[in-house]
């Protein structure tokens, strides 16, 4: 089946292809916990007002901590999400998150590292695996634009859960995160 997506959508275009595409760590961390639940257009609003204050870049770990919480809050930010970006930045600044070092770990590890951030879950690992990390083979079984794509390209009656995903991934090892980049484009309706 995706060799059908393959196929049929063509080469995924280097310029669109957003594996790698956030090369600050702490950047795409904070930006994911931003990102969380909402549109795309809705995270670029809310990253666009937290930023301002800061001259338009994202504050160190430690200008964050001395950052007002209401300020924060203020930018859009759930009362939650001001405490999820605080708890990252914390734990950068303290030592307890060594940002440099994930880049050496195995995909497994981490995930388990960074799902101790509050905030921080499976699915936005592995999305930190993926546009930062730019893993080869990384699937996300939880990300239901996949499940939706699977769906849709197996002819399958209901969304695949979690395990029936990965068994379905399996064949596409070490390549599963080009096969996700094809799925979630499989949704798009635009031609290649």
């Amino acid at each position: 089946m995706i060799r059908r997506l393959i196929d049929e959508r063509g080469p995924i275009d280097p310029g669109t292809d957003r594996r790698g595409s956030r090369p600050d760590a702490y950047e795409a961390l904070a930006r994911a916990i931003v990102g969380q639940q909402l549109s795309t257009k809705a995270a670029r609003s809310i990253w666009e007002r937290l930023i301002a204050p800061f001259g338009g870049s994202f504050p160190p770990p430690a200008e964050l901590i001395a950052t007002d919480r209401e300020s924060l809050r203020e930018a859009g930010l759930s009362w939650s999400k001001v405490g999820f970006l605080r708890d990252l930045a914390e734990r950068i600044e303290n030592g307890e998150l060594n940002l440099q070092r994930l880049a050496q770990l195995p995909d497994e590890d981490v995930v388990a590292e960074l799902i101790q951030i509050k905030g921080i879950g499976a699915w936005t690992a592995e999305m930190f695996l993926i546009f930062h990390l730019a893993r080869p083979d990384v699937v996300s079984t939880g990300d239901l634009g996949i499940r939706r794509a699977v769906q849709l390209a197996y002819g399958l009656d209901d969304l695949p859960g979690p395990g029936d995903l990965e068994r379905i991934a399996e064949p596409w090892r070490p390549h599963r995160t080009l096969a996700c980049l094809y799925l979630w484009r499989s949704l798009d309706n635009t031609p290649a």
